[in-house]
């Protein structure tokens, strides 16, 4: 990938949006893009697992967790789920687990903090609606670059 975000904002700022630098970086790909989909869940993970059970080509599951930091929403189980289905990576507004093993697979992860402490799973959330956090919406089907820098949002494809 040969995207800079900073670039990109540099050239198309007025039609971006920069999300709040709250996200530490995991995963093997410190840079991902993708088209957006979206669950919004709070301590329950099961959406998270269907999503990234289903085969895409290079999406970004974000996931609104509501900002927890009392357990994760996604392990290595399914970050390698993610990327065998095609996912190009994840970004979380909450916790992850497994960063060890995470930070050794080909897919970005984007998450405030770790966790060792599972969720639940009673199937709670709702799946591919615009969520909002971190100072910006995130809506299916627009388009999500994080590097180094950070992540923007955009409503086309740039590049």
């Amino acid at each position: 990938m040969t995207f800079k975000t900073a670039d990109l904002c540099d050239n198309y700022s007025d039609e971006l949006q920069v999300v709040a630098p709250l996200f530490q970086s995991f995963g093997g790909n410190s840079r991902f893009e993708g088209t957006i989909q979206t669950v919004k869940i709070f301590e329950d993970n099961v959406l998270v697992r269907e999503m990234l059970s289903e085969k895409v080509k290079g999406d970004v599951l974000v996931v609104d967790g509501g900002g927890s930091l009392r357990c994760a929403l996604l392990g290595d189980m399914l970050a390698e789920m993610g990327y065998k289905n095609g996912w190009a990576g994840v970004v979380v507004y909450g916790c992850i687990r497994d960063s060890f093993d995470i930070n050794n697979m080909p897919i970005g992860v984007r998450a405030i903090q770790t966790n060792p402490l599972k969720s639940i799973k009673k199937g709670w959330g709702d799946k591919n609606i615009p969520i909002t956090f971190a100072g910006a919406t995130f809506t299916p089907g627009e388009f999500l670059y994080a590097d180094e820098d950070g992540i923007i949002l955009s409503k086309m494809k740039i590049r």
